[in-house]
């Protein structure tokens, strides 16, 4: 640890790193929450995999796979979101045949892309450490597309999120908003691809959620925790495989997947010990 701080004031690519493991984790605590909360994660995985084909078409193309990312991604959650709406019953399937056309589609570009594709392979498994200090501007100008939709929109999310049917009742135009909420993922999704990739991707956008989930049960108080704990992973797992010389993105997310198993097994033991409390306390007039 004290090797990584040490380096941490003498190397740019890890204040980089660093800055973009804070940005990431603005994103997934705050659109992770409704992620968890939703029950969406299968859609996330795949609005995650499909990007592939866009990455590897604005490659080929001469253009920045991250726009073709977000191009993608867009696109594959207004598709999932509008089947949904229509026609629920086919929703998985559509969901899955996203996910492998998309892979397959990207597969196919970096097959016939000129040269050695290291950028793309890197958004594919994750390498925070090769994150240009431009895309810096770009996740921080993504954050602040997902904090202000949420933040102008907040009570329809709310409402969409928990109970589609009483936000219809209410005159919530419900279909906008969810399918607003799924493209809110999709940009969240491009914004994580740089730190774990779009194969862990899932993993850093659910579990800081679903820890905080275990001990507050407000969204605003799970967007919060999921936020700075989103924040702990990205900066520890960083530190942690520098020394090593480990990669990063694995290690954030096998940091985050230990911490949730445990905090399960902890509010689980938690929860039962309270349940045998309150007999007790009710017998005895507490």
């Amino acid at each position: 640890m004290q090797d990584f701080i040490q380096a941490l004031g003498q190397h740019a690519f890890l204040q980089t790193a660093l800055l973009a493991g804070l940005l990431a984790s603005l994103g997934c605590g705050v659109i992770g929450t409704f992620v968890v909360v939703k029950r969406i994660a299968f859609m996330a995985g795949g609005i995650a995999h499909s990007v592939l084909g866009g990455m590897g078409a604005a490659l080929y193309f001469g253009f920045d796979p991250l726009l073709g990312a977000l191009a993608a991604a867009v696109l594959s959650a207004l598709l999932i979101g509008l089947v949904r709406l229509a026609w629920n019953a086919q929703e998985d399937t559509l969901i899955g045949a996203l996910w492998a056309i998309g892979m397959a589609i990207g597969i196919l570009f970096i097959a016939k892309t000129p040269g050695y594709t290291t950028d793309l392979m890197s958004f594919l498994f994750g390498n925070i450490l090769l994150v240009p200090r431009r895309e810096l501007w770009f996740m921080a100008g993504l954050d602040l597309v997902l904090l202000v939709t949420v933040m102008l929109f907040y009570r329809q999310l709310l409402a969409v999120t928990f109970d589609e049917e009483f936000a219809r009742l209410r005159g919530v135009p419900v279909a906008f908003f969810y399918l607003l909420l799924l493209c809110l993922v999709a940009v969240t999704v491009v914004l994580l691809i740089q730190v774990v990739g779009l194969i862990l991707v899932i993993a850093l956008l659910t579990l800081p959620a679903a820890i905080a989930g275990h001990y507050v049960h407000s969204l605003g108080g799970m967007m919060l925790i999921a936020t700075l704990l989103g924040g702990v992973f990205t900066s520890a797992g960083l530190a942690l495989s520098y020394g090593p010389d480990l990669p990063a993105g694995p290690t954030m997310i096998l940091l985050a997947g230990s911490v949730y198993v445990v905090s399960a097994v902890l509010s689980r033991v938690v929860a039962r010990r309270r349940a045998r409390r309150r007999p007790l306390l009710n017998a005895t007039g507490g």
